[in-house]
This record gives C-alpha cells, sequence and structure tokens, in this order.
C-alpha cells in the first residue's frame, strides 16, 4: 500500500474507511451552486502576481510565505480549480498541516489529494481542516479529509449552520417560493420549468458526509497554528460568514472567496432569505477589509497570489457603485423587471446556463438600491416591476 493509499500518516485503517465512504459519491457539478465567480466585470489593473501564473502541478505544494504552501485542485466549470492553503503546523518529528479549502466531491478533486498524498504530503499528516465558508468546492471534500486523518473541521456557526441546512433539505421539487421569485423577476414559463425539471436538494450530492460535530471559528479570534498565529477575519455578502485568515507577522492573507483577484465574487439575493440585502453586507465587508494593511500577500481560492489588496477592494467597491447608478439612472427613465436590467450590469449575453445567477445579482442589486430608498418595486400579477423611488 502506498503512501497515498495510506493518506500519507500510516493510519491505513483511516484512509481506507475515508476512501470507502467516498466511493460511489459521484457529483454532477452544478453551476447554480459552484459559481464563485461572480457575472460582474471588474478591473484587475495594478495588482502584482510574485509567482505570474505560475501554479503548483498534481501532487506538489509550492511555498509562498514561511509557513504557507500552494496546492492547486482541479474542477469542472468556468474557473478549472481551487486553491488549498497548507499551512505547516505540528513539529518536526511530526510534520503536518492544516488545510484551508479541499474541492468538491468529485473523483479529480479527490485524487488531486491522493497525488498530494504520494508526493509532497507523503508521510505528513492534516491536523485540521478549515473551510473558509459553505459552497461545495471549499467543503466537498471536508468531511472525507476530516476521516481520513481523524481530524476536526473548523467554520464559523453561520457558514456551519447553513451547510447543514442545506445538506438536509432533501425535497425533490423545487420550493414555491423560489418558483415565485423567477416569475418575479420575469422568467417566462419555459425557463420555470426548466429549473423545476432539473429537481431540487444538490447542493449534498457535491458534499461528502459531514461529522456530526466542528470546531467553531469567530471573528478576531486568533488560532495558533505551527509556530504562527492566524487572526479570523470575517465577510459576508458572498455567503453568510466568510472567514478569511491573518497573519500578520508574515503579512499573510488568506481570502477565500471575499477576495479574488481577476473575478468579482458572486452576490446574490435568494428566495430563502427574501428581505437580505447581500450586496450591502458585502460592501460593508469591504470596508473592514480596507482597514488591514495593504501590502497583504493574498492568497485566494481562485486565481494567483497576489499583493495590491487596497487597490482590488477600492475597484470591486467603485465598480459595483458604477453599477448601481447605472441601474437607477435606467429606472428614473422606465420600469423594468430583473430580467430587463441584465444589460446594464453584465457584459456577456445572459443564456439558460446563467439566468440563475445572474437573477441572484441583479436582484441583490436592486435590494440594495430599495433598502437605500432609491428605487421602488410594484407587484403587477405576480411579476415585478422596479422604478426609480
Amino acid at each position: 500500500m502506498t503512501a497515498g493509499d495510506t493518506g500519507g500518516s500510516g493510519h491505513s485503517g483511516a484512509a481506507a474507511r475515508a476512501d470507502a465512504a467516498l466511493a460511489g459519491q459521484v457529483a454532477s457539478p452544478d453551476a447554480s451552486l459552484t459559481a464563485d465567480d461572480g457575472l460582474i466585470a471588474t478591473s484587475a489593473a495594478g495588482l502584482t502576481y510574485p509567482w505570474g501564473k505560475a501554479a503548483p502541478g498534481k501532487g506538489e505544494l509550492l511555498q509562498v510565505s514561511e509557513s504557507v504552501h500552494w496546492a492547486r485542485i482541479p474542477m469542472p466549470g468556468s474557473l478549472g480549480h481551487i486553491n488549498s492553503w497548507l499551512i505547516e503546523d505540528g513539529d518536526d518529528a511530526v510534520p503536518a498541516y492544516v488545510a484551508v479549502d479541499t474541492g468538491l466531491m468529485l473523483q479529480d478533486c479527490s485524487d488531486a489529494w491522493k497525488a498530494l498524498f504520494a508526493g509532497a504530503l507523503a508521510d505528513k499528516r492534516l491536523s485540521r481542516v478549515v473551510c473558509t465558508h459553505l459552497h461545495p468546492d471549499h467543503i466537498g471534500l471536508a468531511g472525507w479529509l476530516a476521516k481520513r486523518f481523524s481530524a476536526p473541521i473548523l467554520m464559523t456557526r453561520g457558514e456551519w449552520l447553513q451547510a447543514r441546512y442545506m445538506i438536509a433539505d432533501v425535497r425533490d421539487e423545487q420550493p414555491a417560493e423560489v418558483t415565485v421569485m423567477q416569475r418575479g423577476c420575469g422568467w417566462d414559463d419555459e425557463a420555470i420549468e426548466a429549473a423545476k425539471a432539473a429537481g431540487w436538494s444538490r447542493f449534498g450530492r457535491m458534499v461528502a458526509r459531514l461529522p456530526f460535530g466542528y470546531q467553531r471559528l469567530i471573528d478576531g479570534q486568533r488560532l495558533s497554528i505551527g509556530k504562527g498565529e492566524w487572526r479570523i477575519v470575517t465577510g459576508s455578502g458572498h455567503s453568510p460568514e466568510h472567514a478569511c485568515l491573518l497573519n500578520e507577522a508574515e503579512g499573510v492573507l488568506i481570502s477565500g472567496d471575499q477576495v479574488l483577484p481577476r473575478i468579482s465574487s458572486n452576490v446574490s439575493s435568494n428566495a430563502g432569505e427574501p428581505d437580505a440585502n447581500p450586496l450591502g453586507e458585502w460592501l460593508a465587508s469591504i470596508d473592514k477589509l480596507l482597514r488591514l494593511p495593504a501590502d497583504l500577500l493574498v492568497c485566494p481560492a481562485h486565481g494567483e497570489p497576489f499583493r495590491g489588496l487596497h487597490t482590488r477592494l477600492i475597484a470591486l467597491r467603485d465598480e459595483h457603485h458604477e453599477r448601481l447608478d447605472a441601474v437607477a439612472a435606467a429606472l428614473a427613465e422606465a420600469p423594468r423587471r430583473v430580467i430587463d436590467c441584465f444589460g446594464l450590469l453584465f457584459r456577456r449575453e445572459i443564456g439558460a446556463d446563467h439566468i440563475g445567477l445572474a437573477t441572484g445579482e441583479t436582484l441583490a442589486h436592486l435590494r440594495y438600491l430599495e433598502q437605500a430608498g432609491r428605487v421602488r418595486r410594484e407587484d403587477r400579477d405576480g411579476v415585478w416591476w422596479w422604478t426609480a423611488a
């Protein structure tokens, strides 16, 4: 049995049991659940990439700071990968790592981890598994890794409970509230029926079984990992209580999806929390992150490590406000439905594959303007028409 089969820890029984639990669980990726990237184009100008476009290969780690190593886990879809960040833990006698984010419950992702166990992580173990947030490309293999190494999972409470809720929702049919929202946003019957035909309860199919318990991460909490100290910095809007990890001594921020270098994180309204203001939360999180040092090395979940945190945050903030102003100006001229606003926000054609994401993002912008008192909504026979207030 190779190191890849034993999980690199020598505990072949635990590795075998973890692999057996994963066997047969082959998820079908769903863009509506795994697309961390938003559809709104933003500027990445002014950023520097210390490693250029280089990335670690299969079974390899690339060291980016004194204690942080970079693994790239392939996955399908437009993003093509998720970065997992391995932080040195343990000691020289028992080398270990804390893994941050894991990939989907797909064979390509688990095979990439097995290649690491046979390569750069041979004879090493994972001491903890940190998930920045609940999306399946971040937690999909957390349960498998936790079982394989008898390691705890660390998440914020908001992310853990929301993940548990979504996994437990195993109804077959699309909820009536979702259909009401789709119709209100201007979807035609064909689009609604296509969504219904896709079924519900797809989230749990992309996530390996999680353990019963977890260890909670709290904003401002300081974690001792190896020789270093990491502070938890939470944000929201993309997800309920997203955790970033900051090592001030090393000048490193593991940002998850809260800050991405070349794409804007998806920020969407949904029928499960119809009165929420996720874009307001996300913009407030940008202001919070702007209080961090500007010269940090940012290690994102997608893309390459970069410097220029404040430059990127300001671009994200300002370009969203420009889109908000454009929507408000258009609504002052004539009422529009959500689907009529796509062209004001997105620089691409929105087809059937992206209508769900585009609807969520557009609705989030309209909710923000509504709560700011700039627009109002009128319900006309179940269709929502938005106009300037």
